[in-house]
């Protein structure tokens, strides 16, 4: 018995009933399974270590990245999101590895200036007949754009919680269902702390009526959330909040969406990224000739439409990089005489 096969064991023995076992996981394309890591641990390697996973690091959750140094970002989102998913997954007795595989993934497919700039490309495509969410991106960043065109081949349990962990979405796996409540548990907490050192909100303007749930401070109201998620889950086939909890929560949310998310501080400068955005994918798209590596190989390999191929380009620039690119592109430079 090797190294992966005595993982695989350890979980048929100590996993939950209702756990996904790394030995049922399955990819679209066979491949010769590793003697030492499960299915699911390589699927986080892979994630972590792809070039996707490092641009993160440099694309916007709210506050403009080159607004300070301790707002979050794509990467420290995400980071977040896994380390409260896998604190949730190890409590109910489910799989920790996959739980954090769907978390390093569920944001690679992200554009640059965070939703700002998703809203600003899904426009653009809309103009065309299509539209773009980052989720199905992500799903795409995995499947195809990662490793030259030929894709991450992660398991489908991962891919379906990439492609759910929305709020519309519905995780066919518990693993799935715990990423889908703790990426809103950390964006709101941790955005919250963000709009508060950016002078946007102080502590005392959340509503009474979702402080009293959920407490008064960044601190209280994770450890509130994740207690609630853990005793309201336990052996139950389901994940979820209870029922007083998830009201709060989304309610806190809503709040977030007319106080932050809308407001003048985040607009001002929002206004100017989905300009950003907008105006290089109308340039690519109207030269597709100019598209650099591996997205000018996908158009003359007849294989995906300019507008898609443009907004594979666009969505994986970084906020510098989209920056750098528009100043080019459209920033009168000094003449060299």
């Amino acid at each position: 018995m090797n190294l992966r096969e005595m993982s695989e064991q350890r979980e048929r023995e100590t996993l939950s009933p209702y756990a996904s076992l790394s030995e049922n996981a399955r990819r679209a394309r066979d491949e010769e399974r590793c003697d030492i890591r499960t299915d699911y641990q390589r699927d986080r390697d892979r994630i972590i270590h792809c070039k996707s996973f490092r641009r993160l690091k440099d694309k916007t959750q709210v506050f403009l990245i080159a607004e300070g140094d301790h707002y979050r970002n794509r990467l420290t989102h995400t980071l977040e999101v896994a380390q409260l998913s896998r604190t949730v997954a190890k409590a109910l007795r489910l799989n920790e590895e996959l739980t954090e595989a769907i978390g390093y993934a569920h944001d690679l497919g992200h554009t640059p200036f965070g939703h700002i700039g998703e809203d600003a490309l899904d426009r653009e495509m809309q103009r065309v007949g299509r539209h773009f969410k980052h989720n199905e991106q992500s799903v795409r960043v995995v499947d195809v754009l990662e490793r030259d065109g030929r894709g991450l081949n992660l398991t489908e349990a991962v891919r379906d919680g990439i492609l759910n962990h929305g709020t519309a979405g519905h995780p066919h796996t518990l693993e799935g269902q715990i990423v889908r409540i703790c990426d809103k548990i950390a964006y709101i907490n941790h955005d919250i702390d963000d709009a508060i050192r950016a002078g946007v909100l102080k502590e005392e303007d959340i509503p009474q009526e979702y402080a009293a749930v959920l407490g008064r401070s960044v601190r209280d109201r994770l450890d509130r959330l994740i207690h609630d998620v853990i005793e309201f889950s336990m052996g139950k086939d389901q994940v979820a909040l209870s029922p007083e909890v998830f009201e709060a929560m989304y309610g806190l949310r809503g709040f977030m969406f007319r106080h932050v998310y809308r407001s003048e501080t985040v607009r001002r400068e929002g206004d100017k990224a989905a300009d950003v955005v907008q105006r290089l994918y109308q340039y690519y798209l109207e030269r597709p000739e100019l598209l650099p590596g591996e997205f000018a190989r996908m158009l003359q390999e007849g294989t995906e439409a300019p507008e898609v191929v443009t907004a594979d380009y666009i969505a994986g620039m970084t906020d510098h990089y989209a920056i750098s690119k528009f100043e080019e592109l459209f920033v009168p430079q000094a003449w060299k005489l």
